[in-house]
């Protein structure tokens, strides 16, 4: 059972919700996935979240940061790292993707939100970082 409590899983509520909103009122897939992605950006911001899009995290590799940052999809409340996909081959690799951001930018929970799926909540995956 999901914590309720832990502001990382509110948060992910929401934007659950709010990736249902946008896929619905965009009319299911077949977009690209940055018009889903600024769609669902406006929704959480209505709903009063910060959200940062494309987002710049140094990767530092043994003690030195690396030249080439990570650049996540967006980062809502600088707690849960979205990464949003829009394709109809799904990989698993999406998945072990998204847990190492979560390793290199240091949060505890992302949501891998596919809105390339009929029905975007079968496409949502949530991966944790030790929560």
């Amino acid at each position: 059972m999901i914590d309720q409590n832990l502001p990382e899983n509110r948060i992910a509520a929401i934007i659950i919700a709010c990736a249902i909103e946008a896929h619905r009122t965009l009319g299911g897939p077949g977009l690209l996935e940055r018009i889903y992605e600024e769609a669902l950006m406006l929704e959480l911001v209505r709903r009063g979240l910060r959200v940062e899009r494309q987002k710049h995290v140094p990767v530092v590799y043994k003690g030195t940061t690396l030249d080439a940052p990570l650049v996540l999809d967006m980062v809502v409340e600088d707690l849960v790292v979205v990464e949003n996909k829009a394709t109809t081959s799904y990989s698993e690799l999406f998945q072990s993707q998204l847990l190492t951001y979560l390793r290199v930018s240091g949060l505890k929970l992302g949501l891998l939100v596919n809105f390339g799926e009929k029905r975007v909540a079968d496409g949502i995956h949530r991966v944790v970082n030790g929560l």
